[in-house]
């Protein structure tokens, strides 16, 4: 088995909650690429971390917690700044994030801090979300993006919050674009598809992706499960199974994680029946990181999985 390259941010979540009545945040590690790279070590895959970290205590924590879970950070750099903040949110079904640090920690790789060869040599290669949003970033995975000799795998994850104005939104759309035409998979939520296609239905928002170039779209619907579009089928909705949510902050990035993990595994499935199997996995890894508090802490194991949900 060969290993992943996830390519984004990692920072630190401070989530809203209670203490004795009291409203606290919970700190958390995380940042949506972060949480893919833990749950594909956790299902037994390789994962190497490339981006950018700090040099503080939280980011010692970051790196700590990576190396524990088995997840590698031979691509990643430091910079001098503070570990950025993600503060979240409820106010329903998805969080609402607010970022605090200037310049953001995870917002300092550059091209020519890619480690060629790490990237060549990955089965997979995963890029996306918040750090497209910034120039030196986004070169630096356009730029891995094309050095890439394996599986590329993409997941938008927008957060609106660091949208400023429609001008930005369209130039993320031109991004999202870009990255989906010479994808083998794309991910998104439900959330992001309405971000960034307002009004149009999910099915038809797979099926736009699948257009421009992506070969199988993932559109998570949280409880709902999921939206499959894969070559040769129409989109099919793959169900989740039912679950008493405790939190779920990385459910979606389970998703993608299990999906990533399976392909280093097998590679990609030769039909949509294939697909499917492998999304309904997905979503019981999604599942029972939703009945866990944590986000990448939560990710489970195969093991875990198998014994929660029988089959």
């Amino acid at each position: 088995m060969g290993y992943a390259v996830v390519l984004g941010e990692a920072l630190v979540d401070l989530l809203d909650t209670e203490c004795d009545g009291v409203p606290v945040y919970r700190q958390a590690i995380g940042g949506a690429p972060l949480n893919v790279a833990v749950g594909i070590a956790r299902l037994g895959g390789a994962a190497q971390f490339v981006g950018s970290l700090g040099d503080d205590a939280l980011a010692e924590r970051i790196r700590t917690f990576l190396t524990t879970t088995g997840v590698g950070l031979a691509g990643t750099v430091t910079a001098a700044v503070p570990t950025t903040l993600a503060v979240a949110t409820f106010t329903g079904a998805e969080p609402d994030f607010r970022f605090y640090g200037d310049p953001p920690s995870y917002t300092l790789l550059k091209p020519d801090d890619l480690d060629v060869a790490l990237i060549e040599g990955a089965d997979v290669l995963s890029c996306g979300s918040i750090v497209l949003l910034s120039p030196g970033p986004l070169a630096a995975a356009r730029r891995a993006w094309s050095l890439a000799t394996g599986l590329r795998v993409f997941d938008p994850n927008v957060r609106p919050r660091l949208l400023s104005d429609p001008a930005a939104l369209a130039a993320l759309r031109e991004v999202v674009a870009e990255f989906a035409a010479g994808a083998h998979l794309v991910k998104l939520s439900s959330a992001d598809a309405e971000a960034l296609y307002p009004g149009e239905p999910v099915e038809g928002v797979a099926a736009y992706l699948r257009e421009l170039g992506a070969g199988t779209v993932v559109v998570t619907l949280g409880a709902a499960g999921a939206v499959l579009a894969a070559a040769g089928a129409d989109p099919v909705r793959v169900p989740a199974p039912s679950v008493t949510a405790v939190d779920a902050t990385g459910a979606g990035d389970s998703v993608l994680a299990a999906l990533v993990a399976d392909l280093l595994v097998a590679g990609e499935p030769s039909d949509p029946t294939g697909w499917t199997e492998r999304v309904a996995f997905a979503l019981r890894v999604a599942g029972l990181v939703c009945e866990r508090a944590g986000g990448a802490v939560a990710m489970p194991t195969r093991a875990e999985v198998a014994d929660r949900f029988p089959t």
